[in-house]
């Protein structure tokens, strides 16, 4: 996630329960059929080794996966090579970023309606001080997991879904805003929403949801409720992440995020559990931000929100 702290305006959105089953849907999209397809229950030991294989690939590379350096190319040929096995069609976009070269890697799932599409991305970048496991390890491993789910249930949604790993997120979401600038007009409309995951399984967690299109945060929202799990509106990442530039180009957003460098409060802790008074992640853009820097039930719960937002939004 990107450091630097604008403000939010929060607006609080009320849908009706059965929203999504009668014709609520996200911004451009045709009423959703009665009976979506159920999404899998993503197995946290698969995401926890794709973390595994980023943290060797930050240790073999100067400890750090960052723009431009080769432990962020290496991270992006990791992914790639999982979604080609899988049978996405897989297309890596170049850009430049402070003299240095940058990567995207955007997969699509063949199939579905390509005037409706679903994306779901994270950041693959690391800042250069560490490994940048939970920042954003954790949304990328559970995006790619996602994806893989869905090559291995040969999901056949009615929507095209498209997944995304955005190259120099930490310099200022370079990569994904070179995306959505590379648009025309027209593909732009295609996108029916955007769904962002930077940091999701922070030692300390929080479970908030972005508040900025109604239909996807209470898709997250029903999600959270039916595993007995309160969420708090986001307000910490507003900005920060790669959703930015999709808002800014009036594409429909939304995602989940576990907490940075903000503290956790009394109510809080009483809430979620872990401890008051420390940072959601204190490890947040530091060379601890490894493999143990990652709390598995937070990890676990957002990765399954994740799939259950995917297949309800693109059934």
């Amino acid at each position: 996630m990107k450091l630097s702290i604008p403000g939010r305006a929060s607006a609080t959105a009320v849908v009706a329960a059965a929203a999504l089953l009668t014709g609520g849907s996200i911004a451009g999209a045709a009423p959703a059929p009665v009976a979506a397809a159920a999404a899998p229950d993503l197995p946290v030991a698969n995401v926890k080794a794709h973390l595994a294989q980023l943290q060797s690939i930050a240790t073999a590379n100067g400890g750090n996966r960052a723009h431009g350096r080769t432990g962020y190319k290496a991270s992006l040929d990791y992914v790639k090579a999982k979604l080609d096995a899988a049978g996405f069609t897989t297309t890596v976009q170049q850009f430049t970023s402070s003299g240095r070269t940058g990567y995207n890697l955007i997969a699509d799932w063949p199939g579905g309606n390509t005037g409706q599409v679903v994306m779901a991305g994270s950041h693959l970048d690391s800042v250069t001080a560490g490994p940048g496991i939970n920042d954003n390890g954790s949304g990328s491993a559970a995006v790619l997991e996602t994806a893989l789910a869905v090559a291995r249930s040969n999901y056949q949604p009615t929507k095209h879904l498209r997944f995304a790993w955005w190259g120099a997120e930490e310099l200022g979401m370079v990569g994904s805003r070179y995306y959505v600038n590379s648009l025309t007009t027209a593909n732009r409309s295609k996108i029916s929403g955007y769904l962002n995951f930077d940091m999701i399984g922070s030692p300390n967690p929080g479970y908030f949801v972005y508040d900025d299109d109604p239909t996807i945060e209470k898709t997250f929202k029903t999600y959270f409720t039916g595993i007995g799990v309160s969420t708090e509106i986001e307000t910490e990442g507003d900005g920060r992440s790669d959703h930015a530039p999709f808002k800014s180009a009036g594409i429909p957003v939304g995602g989940l995020f576990s907490g940075a460098d903000y503290i956790k409060t009394s109510a809080q802790a009483a809430k979620w559990g872990g401890t008051a008074g420390k940072a959601f992640d204190a490890c947040y853009h530091s060379s601890c931000d490894t493999t143990s820097n990652i709390n598995d039930t937070a990890l676990d719960r957002n990765a399954d929100a994740l799939a259950y937002a995917v297949w309800q939004l693109s059934a």
